[in-house]
């Protein structure tokens, strides 16, 4: 068996395209996870915060009533 010069250029072109290829996938797989982020973020920062318990009776929210 040999190994012609011909040959090893196509399979180094190959090599090279699948390479470019994969660099490709790579940058839109990074701005997809970029956007779910930021739309993660908004989705965060949308929530309302919760109410202050520094307005309610000494009695509400203070402890927790546990029995075994």
């Amino acid at each position: 068996m040999s190994i012609s010069v011909s040959n090893s250029s196509a399979v180094s072109s190959a090599v090279s395209q699948a390479n470019t290829q994969d660099q490709k996938s790579l940058l839109v797989l990074k701005k997809a996870l970029n956007a779910q982020a930021q739309t993660a973020a908004a989705l965060i920062d949308a929530l309302p915060q919760p109410p202050s318990s520094n307005n309610l009776p000494q009695n509400l929210g203070r402890t927790i009533n546990t029995k075994a």
